[in-house]
């Protein structure tokens, strides 16, 4: 393989391909904010404290604010909430947290929550008033339905008081500090009427002045995190009151004019769920800002691979380190990964939005796939920025290099709208518990097929997903009955396997439907590769297991490495117009010194002794 330096391609395949990873509509679903993060206050800093960079991301948050037609219209889509985290994610994580959580859980929360009446959102909507959400507890992350504030109904006073009992019940990391301007907050508390406990709601609470926090609200900052700065607190509230309008009701829970509870929800869960909903649409958020700084690094490593010039082979001459199969080969796999991640958020983003028209998946299983995808694209954005920051070497440690700051980023992404591994652990245990999961898919023991056809891949991946559920439903029956905990524990690891395989299938299917969507021609010849490489790297690691399933035959598992090292072979020399269908902006790339051709300029030193030299000087004091 050869790799140059080159310019944005303009190929018609290229058009195509920002099409499969960005929509049809990319241009209108996604040009407002690649215009934004090319405009000057979205440039990178230099030598900014981490005050000083928190104090940068408020103010963006206002720019941007200010440029948008309706704030209240971007809360209410979740396809332009995906959209602002795909393209704020790789120019400020910060941003994209206190943005999403402003416009997704605090605004969003509101307007699903109107309840017959309008409440006045005109303070938060021109940003007089910073909205946060305050529901996790330093003892309480995933078990939300287990938080510990408490908003006990006043008759006399017809609202709220709330309450936190001990240290414990603290509202644990919300941006609550006076950083940025006010504070109001949407407060996850159990509701109290009369002494029965209804479960967990919302309550709109208004928590600092633009100085500090206001009486009753105890705010602490928490200490710093690595990575992008925002204002993490400790909240509390000792005896704050609020009004009846607080309370964020609706058919889940409201109180009456006689200050009576009524619910058409009798399950106290399914309340909280009910409250807590725009959480979903905050998990697409987080996939969609995951596949955009994964995509940022590996474009970024593709270009930095082409323009770093290594000694070759026993004296030879210079060639781009991208020249070696060591180098270029995980970049390679890692491109095939980056187009699964995007094909399989989109995929989850459509069925999300189609969830209750009848023409796709229905609620639960559009919700499941959106948990699925959300824990696997984060881990694999994990993946994909370490080893992008590995081919980059010791210059992507800088924070003016970008990738540092996008690692811890990911982190928070796997972290923020439930834990990876408690929302893959519940939609592990309601799969296996489904019917066959990957239904007709599954080839038949000894059925021959080709490694060649995609169609044949598939069905490989789906018969991983049924091995491993089926695995962990024959653990579950051997388990001793009446010890519920013990049989989830001897079924977990290999129903966890199972959703991992799931989100594999999935991403295969869409890989198939984004192939079939392209005419003939280079744009749909790249893009078999890639699904190849992607589902035969996928079925290598796994090849044992297909193997003793009778899916494949030892000569087939055989011959698995060298098919994968032929494809990366194919998508190699490609890399270069892989990366430029990111249609990452110019503007964004130039804030990255790596990612130019010139980067040593970034070191360069005006007072250096060579400038002279170069000028054909002789420097002071030298003869």
């Amino acid at each position: 393989m050869t790799a140059t330096t080159h310019s944005p391609s303009t190929e018609p395949s290229t058009d195509l391909l920002t099409a499969v990873l960005l929509g049809d509509n990319y241009r209108r679903e996604h040009g407002f904010w690649q215009r934004l993060i090319s405009t000057e206050p979205f440039r990178r800093p230099e030598h900014r404290t981490p005050e000083e960079r928190l104090s940068l991301t408020y103010e963006r948050l206002r720019v941007l604010n200010d440029r948008l037609d309706s704030g209240a219209r971007l809360a209410a889509d979740p396809r332009s909430l995906a959209a602002l985290h795909e393209w704020l994610g790789p120019v400020d994580p910060a941003l994209a947290t206190v943005a999403g959580i402003h416009y997704n859980l605090f605004l969003g929360s509101l307007l699903d929550h109107e309840d017959g009446t309008r409440r006045d959102l005109s303070d938060f909507l021109g940003l007089r008033s910073i909205g946060t959400f305050l529901c996790t507890e330093v003892a309480h992350g995933n078990d939300a339905a287990a938080v510990e504030t408490v908003a006990a109904y006043d008759r006399a006073r017809d609202g709220f008081v709330l309450h936190t009992p001990h240290a414990g019940a603290q509202k644990f990391m919300p941006n609550t500090s006076p950083a940025g301007g006010p504070k109001t907050g949407l407060v996850a508390a159990r509701l109290l009427v009369d002494g029965t406990d209804h479960g967990v709601f919302l309550f709109l609470v208004p928590l600092t002045d633009a100085v500090r926090a206001l009486p009753g609200v105890g705010v602490r900052r928490l200490p710093a995190r690595t990575g992008s700065p925002v204002d993490h607190c400790l909240t509390s509230f000792d005896r704050v009151f609020v009004g009846r309008d607080a309370l964020l009701g609706g058919d889940h829970g409201r109180i009456g004019g006689d200050g009576g509870f009524s619910s058409a929800v009798g399950n106290r869960r399914r309340r909280l769920l009910a409250s807590i909903g725009r959480v979903t649409s905050g998990k697409i958020s987080m996939s969609a800002c995951a596949v955009g700084c994964a995509r940022a690094t590996l474009a970024v490593a593709v270009r930095y691979g082409g323009h770093r010039y290594i000694s070759g082979p026993r004296g030879s001459r210079q060639v781009p380190v991208i020249a070696h199969r060591s180098h270029h080969g995980p970049l390679a796999l890692a491109m095939a990964t980056v187009f699964a991640m995007s094909l399989l958020h989109r995929r989850a983003l459509d069925r999300w939005e189609r969830r209750e028209d009848g023409s796709g998946a229905g609620p639960e299983e559009a919700e499941r796939l959106v948990a699925v995808a959300k824990g696997w694209i984060t881990w694999q954005a994990r993946s994909v920025i370490v080893e992008c920051r590995e081919r980059c070497g010791a210059q992507a440690l800088l924070e003016n290099n970008g990738m540092s700051e996008l690692i811890t980023g990911v982190e928070g992404a796997i972290t923020a709208e439930g834990d990876n591994l408690a929302i893959h652990a519940k939609a592990a245990a309601e799969m296996l518990f489904a019917t066959e999961p990957a239904g007709n898919a599954i080839p038949s023991a000894g059925e021959s097929g080709d490694l060649a056809d995609t169609r044949f891949l598939g069905r490989l991946l789906a018969a991983l997903e049924a091995i491993w559920f089926g695995r962990a439903r024959e653990r579950m029956g051997r388990a001793p009955h009446g010890d519920p905990l013990g049989r989830w524990n001897a079924a977990s690891g290999p129903a966890l396997r199972g959703v991992e395989a799931h989100a594999h299938r999935q991403a295969a299917e869409a890989y198939t439907d984004a192939v079939a969507g392209l005419p003939d021609g280079p744009a749909r010849e790249q893009l078999v590769a890639l699904h190849r490489l992607f589902a035969l790297d996928r079925i290598t690691r796994n090849s044992g297991d297909l193997l003793a399933a009778g899916h494949l035959t030892a000569e087939q598992v055989s011959g698995l490495p060298d098919m994968v090292d032929r494809l990366i072979a194919v998508v190699a020399p490609r890399l270069p117009t892989l990366a430029d269908s990111f249609a990452l902006p110019r503007e964004l790339l130039a804030d990255w010194p790596i990612a130019g051709a010139d980067y040593v300029d970034a070191y360069d030193d005006p007072a250096a002794s060579w400038q002279s030299h170069a000028a054909g000087t002789t420097a002071p004091g030298q003869l």
